[in-house]
């Protein structure tokens, strides 16, 4: 995947800070990332936020993680292909590499049609099931 940004691509100093800050947590929402970022943009507004967001995905340089449990968009750092893990209790999300290891156990079970895209697996993580 090509990373380079065109020379007529906008990239403000909000598009900066939100990839820093996505690359520090790894998956965020983009209320979570508006949380982080008003440390050090007070007037920052949520629909910055939302247009840098969806503007830095478009371009693929942020990527697409699972939905969180109530259904708000959340924003993957990592842009390699990956499988996730998300937590039922905390909603807490991990990136995994499951999928090469799923696929002849899931292939075996549909006979007949190709798998593709990544795997999410729900459980309860470590801390929750404390």
């Amino acid at each position: 995947m090509n990373t380079k940004v065109s020379a007529q691509a906008r990239q403000t100093k909000y598009c900066y800070a939100i990839k820093n800050a996505l690359a520090r947590c790894g998956h965020a929402t983009n209320s979570a990332l508006l949380d982080e970022l008003r440390r050090f943009f007070p007037c920052l507004s949520a629909t910055t936020v939302h247009r840098a967001t969806a503007r830095l995905a478009a371009r693929g340089e942020i990527g697409w993680a699972p939905d969180t449990k109530d259904g708000s968009m959340r924003y993957d750092a990592n842009l390699q292909p990956h499988d996730h893990f998300v937590c039922s209790d905390c909603d807490n999300l991990r990136d995994i590499d499951i999928k090469n290891k799923l696929l002849p156990i899931l292939g075996s079970s549909i006979a007949d049609c190709q798998l593709s895209g990544s795997i999410t697996i729900s459980g309860t993580c470590k801390n929750c099931i404390k």
